[in-house]
């Protein structure tokens, strides 16, 4: 990698932290070709990135952003997963490493918060963005559907009993 080629990357990473709600690093230890891919499409489809950065670059990105204090963590074989949704990616990176061993959750940030393993793990137990939105549009939601059935009922009780009437008399 040149010179340029660096410089370029410290630029992407940092462009990255500046957008992103959550850090979360991870430790390989020894993924397959096959396992790094799997991790790279889940972290896709949650709307997070999974990036394996040297160190040393990673570090010079972190200089000056709010996430520099996580660079203490970047020792050895490490891999950074970010999204702009605060939860998705330690969701994602939790969930995986349940699965493999080869995967080691180091550490992350949120914000300007440092988190340890356990802040991690805490923050991947959270609902996700979406499925809070959901929820709050099904509180929102459900006074009017129960004032639609109020308003209605009163003509289906009629319809009911003119109905049995009807049976009735035939």
């Amino acid at each position: 990698m040149d010179r340029s080629q660096k410089a370029d990357l410290v630029a992407e990473l940092k462009q990255v932290f500046a957008e992103t709600s959550v850090v979360v690093i991870t430790r390989n230890l020894g993924l397959s070709v096959a396992q790094s891919t799997d991790l790279r499409l889940r972290m896709r489809d949650a709307g997070a990135q999974f990036k394996v950065a040297k160190n040393r670059l990673a570090l010079i990105a972190l200089d000056g952003t709010r996430y520099q204090p996580i660079g203490e963590l970047l020792k050895g074989p490490t891999a950074l997963a970010t999204s702009t949704d605060p939860v998705a990616a330690a969701k994602v990176a939790v969930d995986f490493a349940k699965t493999t061993d080869k995967l080691e959750i180091v550490g992350g940030a949120m914000g300007d918060t440092v988190l340890d393993v356990n802040g991690i793990k805490a923050l991947a137990e959270l609902p996700s963005l979406d499925e809070l939105r959901a929820t709050l549009i099904g509180l929102v939601q459900a006074p009017a559907s129960k004032i639609a059935r109020t308003i209605n009922e009163p003509g289906a009780m009629l319809a009911r009993v003119f109905g049995a009437y009807a049976a009735e008399a035939a």
